[in-house]
């Protein structure tokens, strides 16, 4: 199976426990790899038989600018699960969120969540 991996979209959202990080807001860093046949759009060269990595860019956007989450969990889940419905040829998903500022006096490089979805034989998103 072949894969897409989207890497390093920025956006500023308001997600966090704290109501300083929903009020102020920050950064967000989010990878998308998806697993799909990209077979026809290689031998084609046509856009129809693949993703078109601009809307998904404009779908992650949405969903990380838009309504606040609690966690980076669910904002990874969310993404994922949005991914699934809009994009019947997606196998599978892979979502990165990388919160780079936690409001913690602690010195790293942010925190990550790592969360994947797929289709079952019956086409219900499933944890992969």
């Amino acid at each position: 199976m072949d894969r897409m991996n989207v890497r390093g979209m920025k956006f500023y959202g308001y997600h966090g426990v704290f109501p300083e990080e929903n009020k102020l807001g920050q950064q967000f860093y989010v990878d998308i790899d998806l697993t799909l046949d990209l077979a026809q759009a290689a031998d084609t060269d046509d856009l129809t038989y693949t993703v078109n990595y601009a809307e998904l860019h404009t779908l992650a956007k949405k969903i990380v600018e838009g309504k606040p989450f609690k966690l980076i969990e669910a904002l990874a889940g969310h993404i994922a699960s949005r991914v699934l419905e809009a994009y019947t040829s997606v196998i599978e998903v892979t979502v990165r969120v990388t919160k780079p500022h936690p409001p913690f006096d602690i010195h790293f490089d942010g925190v990550t969540i790592e969360l994947s979805r797929k289709r079952d034989a019956n086409g219900r998103i499933i944890r992969a």
